[in-house]
């Protein structure tokens, strides 16, 4: 082959690989223009667009009567965009003197680049609207939303708080959130190749859409009142806590719930103790502490309220009377332990209802016996102890029990008076009222109902009740004697003249027993023959007299003297008059 031969060959090769090539790439090029086209158009908007987001505003929480006592405060987001700064130096010296930030973070912050770089949020409007005043170049000032709680630490562990996004953490804020949240909105500004947002190119807006308002059970009188009767117990008797929590017992509406010492809910993160039980604790640990709710996130020995419930259970099993007649020696034998009386000289002769107002240990033993443990359990089950009570918030403690196949005649005998045994005070709170409200088990809340920005309801929450779980005649006579123990017996440090009321006091030892820390409680309704209100007290390791019904009563009665006209219950006297 000669070489001219060869080279003509190589041409045509050569043109053949150009032709098969441009023909590949117009190929290409046809798919990218039509077939491809609105997926690169979108993409070029992506490249010349900057996008802002809104922060929506988070639904108020509302209390039973419409008072705002969660809300919204107009804050401001710093923020700046490194391609758009004229004069950094200028920038610094503001953003250090406005923000109250140290000059260096602020440095670092300005010369990062970045598309947009956040300095700081939750900035107060007045601050922001006066860098706004600057019209520094490269430097953005956007509006947004920070929580904020009018009442500071009213029902602080039931309404809990929301973090730097605004997003629930703990309480109704955490349990609600779908409802509250809202949806964010987006501010979409045009730039150039550099970064630079382009002037009078109009900026694409999605608004951003308000959250639900929450309409709940509290009342904020109430709340109030209760919280001042907890906080002067508290001093009073140098407690650890006190708890206090109001209720409708015909339907479970929750109208306070206060635990002392409660935190300011505007400064979540500022501890509001510096006791000596602090010391080798995280601050983790001790926030976690302080936003504890102890009405439902802790559980006690509930004593001797608890005896409400052994004797329901004797009553309607038909194993004791009202009429029952019974012998106190001051102590009760059961297989081989001698479990005492707290009057340990006896009571002597008594009646079932008197045992009731002297809150005979020996007496609730015998009637937890003849009840037996397959029944005793069967009515715990009934009445809610065995289960949590679903109250609409994060954190429900369980009940800790024995197990009904290891619990004997000891056992049973303990538990009959309210020992060996935890659950929280909601639970008992909850049963107390399935025993007075003529049977039904309700289910505690907070929660009513959910408006729109217009006050339409868009949404009512419905809770489970179990009726029937004992008979009317047994809730009749559980009335009665409960209204004769603050009539007459244990508890009447909290009779109010004019009212009808019905209660039982514990005074429980904590573990171990030898320990001398007490929990005082006091359970009260009223009025005793038609409960429309129910409250529960439990001060935990009160110094000096520790007894129920002589430290935990007087706090209920003190609270219902307040809180029973605010709720126009008319004065009907007592049952003698």
């Amino acid at each position: 082959m000669n070489i001219k031969t060869f080279s003509r060959k190589k041409i045509v090769i050569f043109t053949a690989a150009i032709v098969i090539v441009s023909f590949i790439l117009m190929i290409r090029l046809v798919y990218l223009m039509i077939f491809r086209s609105e997926y690169y158009a979108d993409r070029a908007d992506e490249v010349q667009e900057r996008e802002r987001y809104v922060k929506a505003a988070r639904g108020e929480i509302l209390d039973a009567n419409g008072v705002v006592i969660a809300a919204n405060k107009t804050v401001c987001t710093i923020s700046v965009i490194h391609s758009q700064i004229e004069d950094k130096e200028h920038v610094i010296n503001v953003l250090s003197k406005e923000l109250e930030m140290d000059s260096e973070k602020v440095t670092k912050l300005v010369e990062k680049i970045s598309v947009r770089e956040k300095i700081k949020s939750n900035v107060p409007k007045e601050t922001g609207d006066k860098i706004r005043e600057y019209n520094l170049a490269g430097v953005k000032v956007d509006e947004d939303f920070k929580r904020y709680y009018p009442y500071g630490e009213l029902a602080s562990k039931v309404l809990g708080f929301t973090g730097a996004d605004n997003q629930g953490i703990v309480g109704l804020e955490v349990e609600y959130e779908k409802y509250l949240k809202g949806k964010d909105g987006m501010i979409l500004t045009v730039t150039d190749a550099r970064g630079i947002e382009l002037e009078n190119v109009a900026e694409k807006r999605v608004e951003s859409v308000q959250g639900g308002t929450l309409k709940t059970s509290i009342d904020v009188n109430i709340q109030k009142y209760a919280q001042q009767a907890a906080k002067k117990a508290l001093i009073a008797k140098s407690a650890n806590y006190v708890s206090i929590i109001v209720m409708n017992p015909q339907n479970g509406e929750i109208m306070a719930m206060a635990n002392v010492p409660e935190y300011d809910l505007n400064s979540p993160y500022e501890l509001n103790t510096t006791d000596e039980e602090s010391a080798g604790l995280s601050k983790q640990d001790l926030l976690n502490r302080m936003w504890r709710n102890q009405s439902i996130n802790d559980t006690y020995e509930p004593g001797s309220t608890f005896k409400v419930i052994t004797a329901t259970a004797g009553l309607e099993t038909g194993e004791v009377t009202t009429e029952s007649n019974f012998s106190c020696p001051g102590f009760k034998i059961v297989e081989d332990r001698r479990i005492r009386c707290h009057k340990t000289t006896g009571h002597g002769a008594e009646t079932f209802v008197d045992a009731t107002k002297n809150s005979c240990n020996p007496v609730f033993i015998e009637v937890g016996l003849r009840v037996g443990v397959d029944r005793f359990y069967d009515y715990l089950g009934k009445l809610g102890i065995l289960s949590k009570t679903g109250v609409d918030l994060p954190g429900e403690a369980s009940t800790i029990i024995h197990k009904k196949e290891n619990v004997g005649q000891v056992e049973l005998a303990t538990m009959s008076f309210g020992q060996s045994f935890q659950i929280t005070p909601l639970q008992l709170l909850r049963a107390v009222s399935s025993v007075v409200n003529g049977g039904t088990l309700i289910t505690p809340h907070f929660g009513v109902e959910v408006l729109d920005g217009d006050g339409n309801t868009v949404k009512t929450f419905e809770y489970d009740t179990k009726p029937s779980t004992i008979s009317n005649d047994t809730c009749e006579k559980m009335k009665y004697m409960l209204e004769q123990v603050v009539a007459t017996g244990g508890g009447k440090n909290a009779v109010i003249e004019g009212y009808r009321i019905g209660g039982k006091t514990a005074t429980s030892q904590k573990l171990p027993r030898n320990s001398g820390r007490y929990i005082s409680s006091f359970i009260g309704f009223a009025p005793a023959d038609n409960p429309q209100i129910i409250a529960i007290c439990i001060i935990d390791e009160p110094v000096g007299i520790y007894y129920g019904g002589t430290i935990a009563a007087p706090v209920i009665k003190e609270l219902y003297e307040n809180i029973l006209p605010y709720l126009n219950i008319e004065k009907t006297g007592t049952e003698s008059d």
